[in-house]
């Protein structure tokens, strides 16, 4: 039985190969096979909009309108530091010979489009730092795949039913952690109310532990509410005034990028602290009821992680950190 033209069901168009699309992604994945740079651009550009190691701040929500709105600007900016893209002609980058123009979001699919991207290419990306996940894609921006304008400047959006145009590189992946946004709120008020830096970042390394915890980290909490040192991880320092001297009577170490650390932690079953980054661990001494768990020797004996029901025991000297690995 014939159905009448009307009345047939009604597919979208096939889309014609890109193949210029397909340059662009080829060679974007072959600088970033893993999406490690790119990751790393953003966390650096959300970095840098907190600006945690001056402010205090280490969540979206802490930031002012205004200061949202740069965070696309930011993106952009430090993709191409980070790639090294020569500008475009007349959008941002060149990549592979071709135009292309960078577009962030803080919400999925919600790019705005200038009106001189139209037709052109568009890497666009979104981050959220309080899911820790990312994408990043890449679209022609054809004028039947958007909706109109209304805004003053003539910007616009993706249709809805065209978001499967998008030829993703990367689709919801890991973004470097922010640590203060995996840490409970009770454990967070703990360790903003403490009155002084030191006591802040005593406070973290005793509650966050297990994790890696970036420099950026440090300094925000250090800084607090407080004005900003010149150099916050001297708070981390062995002795009397750093909080590996200080932590040390409560069973508490703290791994450093040093390679001697780096081993230590892997040998305990523990994440490696990357370049400037810290691990901290409460550790107690091997006992029969331990079993099987993994085991440290420093100072002539052997130590496991504390579990809740290991007694408090000074912690030993951490491993010759002469050596850093770059």
């Amino acid at each position: 039985m014939l159905i009448p033209e009307d009345q047939a069901p009604q597919f979208p168009s096939p889309v014609p190969p890109d193949r210029n699309l397909e340059l662009v992604r080829a060679h974007l994945l072959g600088l970033d096979p893993d999406g490690s740079r790119i990751a790393s651009a953003l966390r650096r550009s959300l970095d840098m909009l907190l600006d945690g190691p001056h402010t205090g701040r280490y969540a979206w929500h802490q930031l002012y309108k205004t200061e949202k709105t740069h965070c696309g600007t930011l993106v952009e900016i430090n993709l191409q530091r980070e790639f090294g893209f020569p500008g475009g002609l007349n959008l941002d980058y060149s990549i592979a010979g071709h135009d292309v123009d960078c577009k962030y979001s803080q919400d999925l699919h919600k790019w705005m489009i200038p009106p001189e991207a139209i037709d052109h290419l568009l890497l666009v990306v979104w981050a959220s730092d309080q899911d820790g996940l990312w994408s990043a894609g890449l679209l022609r921006a054809r004028k039947e795949w958007l909706n109109p304008g209304n805004n003053r400047d003539g910007k616009i959006t993706l249709k809805a039913t065209h978001r499967n145009k998008i030829r993703w590189l990367f689709q919801k992946a890991a973004l470097p952690e922010n640590a203060l946004l995996r840490i409970s709120q009770r454990d967070l008020e703990a360790i903003f109310t403490k009155s002084s830096g030191q006591q802040r970042v005593n406070e973290l390394l005793s509650r966050a532990t297990g994790v890696r915890l970036t420099r950026n980290v440090v300094w925000t909490v250090a800084t607090g509410n407080d004005k900003p040192k010149d150099d916050p991880t001297r708070r981390i320092r062995s002795g009397k005034e750093g909080a590996r001297g200080q932590l040390r009577p409560k069973g508490i170490v703290i791994f450093g990028d040093y390679e001697s650390h780096r081993e230590a932690a892997r040998t305990l079953g523990l994440p490696a602290p990357g370049n400037g980054e810290y691990v901290s661990i409460r550790l107690t001494r091997r006992r029969l009821r331990h079993g099987d768990a993994p085991f440290l020797r420093l100072d002539g004996e052997d130590w496991v992680v504390a579990g809740p029901d290991d007694p408090v025991e000074t912690a030993p000297l951490l491993p010759d950190v002469r050596k850093r690995q770059r």
